[in-house]
C-alpha cells in the first residue's frame, strides 16, 4: 500500500537553545563562556539546566547536582529565575502571534507553530523560521533552533538535528526518505526500554520499523504499535493547539533537610498554598480536588486526595484539607519533599476563546 500523509500543513518546531542557561549567561556576562548549570549541587541539588559548555562533560538536566559536580567540578551553580524565564518566554509567543495565530505553547521555551496561512512573511516555513529565529535573536540576544515540515511528529525531530542555532526542513517529497534513515531512538515517543526492545528485535531504524507488520508492532509494544507503524509512515494528524487546557495546577518543595514530623511539615504547607493560590491567578480559577504529594528520604513517593462536592479557591480551604491529607495517615518515613495541587478545574483563564483555525484542506502549491 502506497503511504499517504498529509502535506496542507506547514509547522515549525521552535526551541530555545539551553533556555534557562542562556538567560543566566545574557543577563550576567562574567557567566558567559563558563560550564554553567541551573538548579543546585550537592546531594540534593538537580540541576534543572545545563549550559553547552557543561554539557561536554556530561552534565544534562534532571541529573543530581552531585554527579554533576563529579562529572565537571568547576561547575558553576545559579539558582533559577522562573519569573525572568517566564517573562523572556512571553517575549518569544509575542514573537510567534506576528506570524500565526495557531501557535502550541509546550513549555517556556518551545512551542509549534502552524504557518500553512501566516499573517505574515513569505510561503515558505522555512524562510518563516529563519525570520522567527532572527526576530528572537535581535530582540532578546537568546538563540533558537528550529524544525519545520508536514507535522509536528517530524518538526519536533528536525528541531535537534542542527543544534544550537540551526534549523532543518524536512519537505513533504523527503519525509519518507528522512524516517527511513532515521535511527529508531530519535522517533519521539521511543524512550530508552523501548529503544533496547526494538534493538533485540532487529529493528535499528525507520526502514527496519517499516518493514513490520502493524500485528507485529502491535504484539510487541501493545497500543503503541499503531503509533510506531503510522509515524515511520509519515502520518500524524495531531493538530497545532492553541488552547491548551491545564489539567491540575500545583505546587512544591524540596527541604535541604528531611523533616520527620507533621508539626514541621504543616509549617511548610501554607508557604506552598500561597505558591499555588498564585499560580492559580485569578479567583475564578477553582477545583474539586486536593491533592497532597509526599516524597520520602528513600525516593518513594505518595499521593493523597479528596475530592469534594463544590470548586473551591480560598487559599484557607485547600490548606485545611492540605493538612487533613497530612494527617490521614502516618509518615511511612522521612519527607524530603512535600507539595499540593488542584485538579477538576474550571476557571475563565482555562475557557479562553480559541483562535479560528484556517482551512486546511487544500493541496499546498508554495514553496516550502
Amino acid at each position: 500500500m502506497q503511504d499517504a500523509f498529509d502535506v496542507t500543513r506547514k509547522i515549525i518546531h521552535i526551541d530555545m537553545d539551553a533556555f534557562f542557561a542562556a538567560v543566566e549567561q545574557r543577563d550576567q556576562p562574567a557567566l558567559r563562556g563558563q560550564p554553567l548549570a541551573v538548579g543546585g549541587g550537592g546531594a540534593r541539588g538537580v540541576v534543572a539546566a545545563a549550559s553547552y559548555e557543561a554539557r561536554k562533560f556530561g552534565v544534562r538536566s534532571a541529573m543530581s547536582g552531585r554527579l554533576a559536580e563529579r562529572l565537571c567540578p568547576h561547575l558553576v551553580f545559579v539558582k533559577p529565575r522562573f519569573d525572568r524565564y517566564k517573562a523572556v518566554s512571553l517575549q518569544l509567543r509575542e514573537i510567534f502571534y506576528q506570524y500565526t495565530d495557531l501557535v502550541e505553547p509546550l513549555s517556556l521555551d518551545e512551542a509549534y507553530l502552524d504557518v500553512t496561512h501566516p499573517k505574515k512573511g513569505p510561503p515558505s516555513a522555512t524562510l518563516i523560521a529563519t525570520a522567527i529565529r532572527d526576530q528572537i535573536m535581535e530582540q532578546t540576544g537568546l538563540t533558537a533552533s528550529a524544525g519545520i515540515s508536514i507535522n509536528k511528529f517530524i518538526a519536533k525531530i528536525a528541531s535537534d538535528w542542527h543544534k544550537p542555532n540551526g534549523q532543518k526542513t524536512v519537505p513533504p517529497e523527503e519525509v519518507l526518505t528522512f524516517l527511513e534513515a532515521l535511527d529508531v531512538k530519535k522517533f519521539h515517543g521511543v524512550g530508552k526500554k523501548t529503544t533496547e526492545r526494538m534493538y533485540q528485535l532487529g529493528i535499528y531504524t525507520g526502514a527496519d520499523l517499516k518493514k513490520r507488520s502493524l500485528a507485529d508492532l502491535e504484539t510487541h509494544f501493545g497500543k503503541s504499535g499503531a503509533y510506531f507503524y503510522m509515524a515511520v509512515r509519515g502520518i500524524h494528524t495531531s493538530p497545532v493547539q492553541p488552547q491548551r487546557t491545564p489539567k491540575s495546577l500545583g505546587a512544591e518543595r524540596t527541604f535541604d533537610q528531611n523533616l520527620s514530623s507533621e508539626i514541621f511539615l504543616e509549617e511548610k504547607l501554607e508557604q506552598i498554598a500561597d505558591a499555588l493560590i498564585k499560580r492559580m491567578g485569578t479567583p475564578k480559577t477553582a477545583g474539586k480536588t486536593i491533592t497532597l504529594k509526599i516524597k520520602y528520604s528513600d525516593f518513594t513517593t505518595q499521593t493523597r486526595s479528596k475530592t469534594l462536592p463544590y470548586f473551591v479557591s480560598d487559599k484557607s480551604v485547600i490548606l485545611d484539607q492540605a493538612k487533613k491529607l497530612l494527617y490521614q495517615e502516618r509518615l511511612k518515613e522521612s519527607v524530603r519533599l512535600i507539595g499540593i495541587s488542584l485538579s477538576n478545574l474550571k476557571g475563565e483563564n482555562l475557557k479562553k476563546a480559541t483562535r479560528q483555525e484556517e482551512s486546511l484542506n487544500e493541496q499546498l502549491q508554495l514553496p516550502f
